[in-house]
């Protein structure tokens, strides 16, 4: 695995060059790095692509203050642009679910297939406040600090945290990572963003997956965005999952997109 500086941010990248790649989009309090134990599960063939979304790790911040999921897809774009991918297969963890989304619906010709995990529906606030329990994200970060703000909620993505404490150190670590202005950015996307509006838009296969112990996006939030697809694949109900899917249940969750996604 190799870290890639492009012109739009930094990702992850295993296998440069093998056929349509796998671009994986990370949650909200999270990065790349989160990715790593279901990168490692993947076929061993596979392109897989895994960014730091802008405003998160070393990219930069996308440009309006208070942006929208559009803005976080079209620096994906070209991210996509500078690596030279015309097709990629995508795949969206909570917020990134609703990026994927956006992105796939203002370009559905880049993605030949769609996955979308323990979906983040967004809140379509477009204009004035931010709903309350959206804008407190951004108070506690700051009131906090990301060391304590990820030791607070670390435990709401993992079920069973205490029986898996490597799964925990890894959520929490990721998390104590952010970079409070761009996570402030992301919030405001979150809120502003529509999933299920983009959902009837969206042709391409479309794989949806979701914890049944997730607290953060409760399964009915994936049952919801799957009844409005039209062309769904399937939709995966894990058990014994919290909202930290990836991380908790890696080698499953490979399994189930080498059944679908990667079909």
């Amino acid at each position: 695995m190799t870290t890639t500086q492009t012109v739009s941010g930094i990702t992850l990248r295993r296998n440069a060059g093998a056929g349509v790649p796998l671009v994986l989009l990370h949650g909200i309090g999270s990065n790349a790095e989160s990715w790593s134990p279901l990168m490692a599960a993947l076929p061993p063939g596979l392109e897989v692509i895994a960014w730091d979304a802008p405003g998160y790790g070393a990219s930069a911040p996308v440009a309006p203050e208070a942006p929208t999921p559009s803005d976080y897809a079209a620096a994906l774009l070209r991210v996509l642009d500078a690596l030279g991918h015309a097709r990629i297969r995508l795949m969206g963890h909570s917020l990134g679910s609703l990026l994927a989304g956006r992105f796939a619906a203002l370009h559905p010709g880049r993605v030949e297939r769609l996955a979308l995990l323990s979906p983040a529906l967004g809140y379509g606030v477009t204009a004035g406040p931010l709903p309350p329990g959206v804008q407190a994200r951004i108070d506690d970060l700051a009131a906090l600090g990301p060391q304590d703000f990820a030791a607070r909620r670390a435990s709401r993505l993992v079920h069973d945290p205490e029986k898996r404490p490597k799964v925990l150190e890894g959520v929490r670590r990721s998390m104590a990572a952010v970079n409070p202005a761009g996570y402030a950015q992301a919030v405001r996307a979150l809120g502003a963003g529509d999933l299920l509006a983009d959902a009837p838009g969206l042709a391409m296969p479309t794989l949806v997956a979701t914890g049944i112990e997730d607290v953060v996006t409760p399964p009915d939030n994936a049952r919801r965005l799957h009844a409005a697809l039209p062309n769904p694949i399937r939709l995966a109900e894990l058990p014994a999952a919290g909202h930290a899917m990836p991380q908790e249940f890696p080698r499953e969750l490979a399994a189930l997109l080498a059944e679908t996604l990667l079909a």
